[in-house]
């Protein structure tokens, strides 16, 4: 875990805008936003910055060697000691944008859970609706999408503008409880039924 945070921190330092966090999430954290994984057959599981794992660690346990597990990390470093760590997830160095082509590209679909690390606050609006449409493309109707966000960072204007968008974007919006022993304080969006494209 020391490790992971140093290389997390590390690569926070060199591109905040793409890292997003200064550590890695608790199992806490994980365990709520790896929820929607099916506990049965041989679901299509996308990660989306999964950084140095946490939440592929718990993926990779509820899937038990079943399905498929697509990390697509934009960042090569990470990407690189993902693969090692984890070798059930196929990991893919990408823009999560492309999203729909790297499933065609696999022959699959759609995915029945598309679980986000990114660091959405973060991001300008643009990409905002460009991420989020490329998941819709790809998402199963009764698929659904997780997300967090820090309790901290939860009024800032970026944070506001993507929850008014998982609003109009899907037909149910649940946030969970806080998770208090995460560092910083975070949450989960869980998302489903998603509406017409609107891209």
């Amino acid at each position: 875990m020391a490790n992971d945070s140093a290389v997390f921190f590390g690569q926070f330092v060199r591109s905040p805008g793409t890292t997003g966090a200064v550590a890695p999430s608790s199992r806490r954290l994980a365990r709520a936003i790896a929820s929607p994984v099916p506990e049965r057959g041989e679901p299509v599981i996308v990660e989306l910055g999964p950084g140095t794992g946490s939440f592929t660690a718990e993926i990779q346990r509820r899937l038990g060697g079943r399905g498929h597990h697509l990390a697509v990390e934009i960042n090569p470093r990470l990407a690189e000691l993902l693969a090692e760590k984890h070798p059930g997830a196929e990991v893919v160095v990408a823009d999560a944008a492309d999203l729909p082509r790297l499933l065609a590209d696999r022959g699959l679909a759609r995915a029945d859970a598309v679980i986000s690390g990114l660091p959405w606050a973060a991001f300008p609006s643009a990409l905002q609706d460009r991420l989020l449409d490329a998941i819709v493309a790809t998402l199963a109707p009764d698929g659904a999408f997780t997300t967090f966000a820090y309790v901290h960072a939860r009024t800032l204007p970026p944070a506001l503008r993507f929850r008014r968008l998982l609003a109009a974007t899907f037909e149910e919006v649940v946030p969970s409880r806080t998770v208090w022993g995460n560092v910083p304080p975070a949450f989960v969006y869980h998302s489903r039924r998603p509406r017409a494209h609107a891209g």
